[in-house]
Formats: C-alpha cells, structure tokens, sequence
C-alpha cells in the first residue's frame, strides 16, 4: 500500500536524451551557420534559439520532477549538475552564433569553423554517452566516450593556441583582431563545458556501476 502511495520514477534518463539530442541539435545549426551564406544567417540563427528555449522547457521539467520525485534514479545533486551544465552548453553556442551576428564577422577563419567542428564532435559523443547512462552494464562504453569528450577538448585547446597565436600575429585590424578573439573563447568555451559535463557522466558511472 505505502509503495503505491509514493511518487513514482520520473523518466530522467529520458529528459537526459532530448536534452543531449538539443545540445547535437544547437551545434549543428552553429556549424552550419558558419558555413552559410549570410542570406542564410537569420534561419540559422533562428533555429537555434528556438533549441535553446526546448532545452529550457526540459530544464524546468527536470526540475520540477526532482521536486515531485521521492526516489530518483541517481543522485539528486548528479541529476541537477548534469542538465545544468547541458543546458550552459546550449547557451554558449547561442552566444557564440550571436557573436557572428553581433560583430559583423563576415569571414568565418578555418580555425572558427574547426573549433564549431569539435564542439559538434563533443556533444555528438556526449549524447551517446548519455543515451547509455540507464543501463550501467554499458559502464566501458560510456568512459570510453567520456575519455574521447576529453580528447577533443585537448585538441579545441590547441586549436585555439594556434588561433590565437595567428590572430595577433598577423591580423592588423584591432577591431577584427578583437571580435575573433571574442569568438574564439566563446567556441573553446562549449568545448570545456562539454568536457565538465564528460566528467559529470563519469562520476556517475563510477559511482553506480
């Protein structure tokens, strides 16, 4: 009788995956905003705000069922880390597409377009890593892909060196030197808060595989 009196499990590995599914969603748009043509910038940059408002709606919903839940899957404050710091993944590449927008940058560097290409990778591996999370006999896997989220971030790091070494070596405009600079940061960012949330994931695995 007092089980059926309980709350019951929320679906948060569910809320997990649609969130992940957004995040890969966001960085797509990104990418391809990138790649574009201006006349296809207001589509692109369109659609990822309407991402990050999804995101937001699936935040508040895991939220609230934390609140609701009497029994949780994993740990209350591993459940909350772990969608906060999706959601600032989300967050940071609609700034980094506002920045375009906002700076008038109208040449997008190789590097730019590399550093885009590693936060794709990033939540692409995060996703699939996430998509395992409710069954922990998949607990190697998921390391593995936590270790590879790692991986690219080391490479965004030394993408972003080189950029930046570039940038104040041989660009001689102050003011495209500091709007790259600015979006160079912005992409690194995504990056390192996808490494966060890797490491998030892993901590959960250790701690219930």
């Amino acid at each position: 009788m007092f089980g059926k009196l309980m709350p019951k499990e929320a679906k948060f590995f569910d809320l997990f995956n649609v969130h992940a599914e957004l995040c890969v969603n966001a960085a797509t748009e990104l990418l391809e905003l990138m790649r574009g043509s201006p006349d296809d910038f207001e589509r692109r940059m369109h659609a990822i705000e309407n991402i990050e408002e999804k995101a937001d709606d699936v935040v508040h919903e895991t939220v609230r069922a934390l609140r609701k839940t009497f029994i949780t899957p994993l740990d209350r404050d591993d459940i909350h880390r772990l969608i906060s710091r999706m959601d600032d993944i989300i967050d940071l590449i609609e700034d980094s597409a506002q920045a375009v927008s906002l700076y008038n940058i109208e040449t997008i560097t190789p590097e730019a377009f590399r550093l885009a290409e590693l936060c794709l990778l990033s939540c692409e591996k995060l996703k699939e890593g996430i998509g395992m999370l409710n069954n922990m006999k998949n607990a190697q896997r998921i390391l593995a892909l936590c270790e590879e989220v790692d991986q690219l971030e080391t490479e965004n790091d030394h993408v972003t060196y080189e950029a930046m070494s570039n940038l104040f070596r041989n660009e001689p405009d102050t003011r495209t030197l500091i709007k790259l600079k600015a979006l160079y940061e912005l992409l690194e960012n995504v990056c390192d808060i996808c490494e966060e949330v890797g490491n998030i994931v892993e901590g959960i695995v250790v701690e219930n595989a």
